[in-house]
């Protein structure tokens, strides 16, 4: 996503906008057929036929219509070949991904274990209003109330953008010092993050480059000039981030040892994983955008942060039992390879869109806090250090607050 306050600002994964895949229809242009020229000076009738015995190499109009039957019978079988060329395609696409969505319908079956529900640990992003001067105290009161009666102890209030270079302009969050005291103050135990994003230079030739030493570390700069303000750690989110970036290894190592020496928490916002091995590639060859991380990526990121909150919404998928059953898969490969040390994180859709990558009628939070319930049933059920967390606040409904509370609250 492109980091521009505060609603363009978002942790989604970014979507391939208006790449389509169009296939050009198979035998809409045909080869037309050459007809045979009259010999030089002739306009007279054509000589008699080849008699059945003859190899037809007498005049040139002799063999005409045996001719046009076999180019008649070439275009028919050219046109058979690329019809069944055509279905053995579109078997090879349809074949897979009905299999998959039917996986994803059966994994959004069952029900989820006792006890699958708040940890007391989940986390909400906050807009970019509560640190530039529009929100009070009124307003943070009226949240507080709402947020005391869940699980929600992690605010991760959008702070950024940060510029491509990695620098943050103090202008942007003049009324952080008096938000991080009101929620201490309010909220006692929340802790409150400096959610700082940018768009990477990975799919367009604008944005952040992390390949570059000197805006890496001005990231971690950016990390240590928030906390010199109060923040109690520091929220990462740059997209579109490819799987296997050593570079983002490298940033994580350095912010971390910059939050450990204030005692501070660092997180980040995580693409989701492989559906299937190696889809990521594939995706990226298609629709030149590779979305997924690898399973063993998204174990590199989790041992290098405290908390790590996959965007496990902006999935594509167009049935509310399918997205459950998508978050449910996501939900138990994250858990794989998240350390008991780390705090996992599983995104709920508190914003309302219909576009390709997200469909409302879908992607509920209902669906979503069921699916977590499930996977999290399936492979880790006492896991301690596990919550969800609310994307985002400006653009939350009741019925949203009311299916977080219902179905994971409790």
């Amino acid at each position: 996503m492109a980091d521009t306050e505060p609603g363009n600002t978002e942790p989604r994964s970014t979507e391939p906008g208006n790449t389509e895949l169009r296939s050009t229809e198979p035998g809409s242009i045909e080869p037309g057929s050459t007809e045979p020229e009259a010999a030089d000076g002739e306009d007279g009738p054509p000589g008699p036929p080849a008699s059945d015995d003859e190899s037809g190499t007498g005049g040139a109009g002799g063999n005409r219509d045996a001719e046009g039957e076999a180019e008649a019978t070439r275009r028919t079988r050219r046109r058979t070949r690329i019809r069944r060329t055509a279905v053995a395609v579109l078997l090879v696409l349809l074949v897979p991904l009905l299999t998959a969505e039917t996986a994803l319908r059966v994994n959004y079956m069952g029900d989820p274990a006792d006890g699958t529900h708040t940890r007391n640990r989940d986390a909400m992003w906050l807009g970019h209003a509560w640190v530039d001067g529009r929100k009070d105290d009124a307003d943070l009161a009226a949240f507080a109330r709402r947020v005391k009666a869940t699980g929600i102890r992690d605010l991760y209030v959008h702070t950024g953008p940060m510029e491509h270079d990695g620098t943050l302009p103090k202008s942007l969050y003049p009324r952080a010092r008096w938000l991080v005291g009101a929620v201490h103050r309010e909220l006692p135990g929340v802790r409150v993050q400096a959610f700082l994003g940018d768009v990477l230079a990975t799919e367009s030739p604008d944005g952040m480059r992390l390949e570059k030493p000197a805006t890496r570390a001005a990231v971690v700069g950016s990390a240590r000039q928030v906390l010199d303000v109060g923040y109690d750690g520091v929220h990462l989110d740059l997209e579109p981030l490819h799987s296997g970036d050593g570079d983002y290894l490298s940033l994580l190592d350095d912010v971390r040892a910059v939050t450990r020496a204030r005692d501070a928490q660092l997180s980040v916002a995580a693409h989701q994983i492989d559906p299937l091995p190696g889809f990521h590639s594939f995706w990226g060859t298609v629709a030149g955008h590779p979305k997924w991380w690898s399973q063993e990526f998204f174990g590199q990121v989790a041992r290098r942060v405290d908390q790590i909150a996959v965007m496990s919404y902006d999935t594509m998928q167009p049935l509310e039992s399918l997205y459950g059953g998508y978050v449910a898969q996501q939900t138990s490969l994250a858990l794989e390879v998240t350390p008991p040390t780390t705090h996992l994180l599983m995104g709920l859709p508190f914003y309302h869109e219909n576009r390709f990558g997200h469909w409302n009628h879908a992607e509920t939070v209902a669906a979503a806090v069921r699916g977590v319930r499930l996977g999290l049933s399936r492979t880790d059920a006492d896991r301690e250090r596990f919550g969800v967390a609310a994307y985002i606040d400006f653009a939350a409904t009741e019925q949203d607050w009311a299916s977080y509370r219902d179905g994971w609250v409790r």
